[in-house]
């Protein structure tokens, strides 16, 4: 994808821009039952100000399709699609099921004509169609992935975590947390049938968990639950054939960490130079300077953020603040972040929001102002 495209889907932070943040959580009772939160962002001040909250089961993941204009969810039925209106509120198009277990992680393909959705319960991947108004169609495929893991306690089975399309929009990647390895595969734009056409083994016990691929589609980034490290690839065809390089592996905790560690999700900053990850058990959120010129991340801060279990975390889009979702303290925790000098300092109180599973920042479009 050209960056005049890029700049076209919104993904560049842009002053006095007008931003929503979507979050995400499960929802653990009847009384319970607004599995999405939509905020206005406060970017002077970074901080979110609820606005809104949408009535879904369990919504441990939320995605926006590429062209801005639809948001879609997991929930225990399935998957749900919503309209982005006006402010950034939602406005539900549909249900569609899964015809499986809950998944953990879903996202679109780079032109808006498929959602793929991975199972991390029943090791399934679910290909679904998207139609033009941005409701979900058919299922078009169905993989459940097989093999035995190598702890017994865990990854007796494979657990597919995350999905994601390179950015040439040709091939689909499933980060396998309970086989250590990430499964390529070659998508059907016609059909919506894919087809595994390679394998990215990580290391033994590491549990691969969370992908992104950097801007320039060059380089995919995998971060791995059990063994706290993201490997770096670099992504490029040989004789139309999908080739990764693994180029580098570093870690997401500082030498004097906290046992029982376990890594978390990943999420660029708005303009890709930054890369973020956090750290249960340990409790920390670790930023990474992103080289442009050869996709090599450089730590920059590992620190706490006064909760338990940040399940997710991210740059405001201006690069001045953060956010941490508390998974188990049930709360986001805010902080003034100077990159430069590699601080983290708290501000603000902690909102309360049970069980946060991960958050997106949207920039509203002029129909949607």
């Amino acid at each position: 994808m050209d960056a005049n495209k890029e700049k076209k889907l919104g993904y560049e932070y842009e002053e006095g821009a007008r931003y929503v943040a979507y979050v995400s959580s499960y929802t653990k009772s009847r009384e319970h039952k607004y599995g999405i939160r939509i905020y206005d962002v406060d970017m002077e001040n970074g901080y979110l100000k609820e606005k809104k909250q949408v009535e879904i089961t369990n919504s441990s993941y939320v995605s926006i399709s590429h062209n801005r204009k639809f948001l879609y969810s997991i929930t225990d039925e399935g998957v749900e699609s919503y309209k982005i209106l006006k402010g950034g509120d939602l406005e539900k198009l549909n249900r569609a099921s899964i015809n499986g277990m809950r998944g953990s992680h879903l996202s679109s393909d780079y032109e808006d004509k498929f959602l793929f959705v991975s199972g991390y319960h029943d090791g399934k991947i679910t290909v679904l169609r998207l139609n033009e108004d941005g409701s979900i169609g058919e299922i078009c495929d169905e993989l459940f992935l097989k093999g035995l893991g190598s702890i017994a306690e865990r990854n007796f089975r494979p657990h597919v975590q995350c999905v994601k399309m390179t950015r040439d929009n040709k091939y689909l990647c499933a980060a396998d947390l309970g086989m250590d390895h990430v499964n390529v595969y070659r998508l059907n734009h016609k059909t919506g049938k894919i087809k595994q056409c390679a394998i990215l083994h990580s290391e033994l016990e590491s549990a691969p968990r969370h992908m992104k691929f950097s801007k320039d589609g060059h380089y995919l980034y995998v971060v791995h639950e059990l063994k706290n490290i993201i490997d770096v690839y670099f992504y490029y065809e040989v004789d139309g054939n999908p080739d990764f390089e693994k180029i580098q592996t570093i870690s997401t905790l500082n030498d004097y960490h906290s046992k029982g560690s376990a890594a978390s999700a990943l999420n660029f900053s708005s303009d890709h130079k930054y890369l973020v990850s956090s750290n249960a058990g340990d409790n920390s959120v670790v930023v990474y300077g992103i080289d442009p010129d050869n996709g090599y991340l450089s730590k920059i801060f590992c620190l706490p953020i006064s909760g338990e279990y940040p399940k997710d975390a991210a740059l405001f889009p201006d690069n001045r603040h953060l956010v941490s979702l508390n998974h188990e303290s049930d709360t986001m925790t805010f902080f003034t972040v100077d990159l430069e000098k590699g601080l983290m300092i708290m501000h603000g109180q902690e909102i309360h929001i049970e069980k946060p599973n991960c958050i997106i920042f949207h920039k509203l479009s002029d129909d949607q102002l």
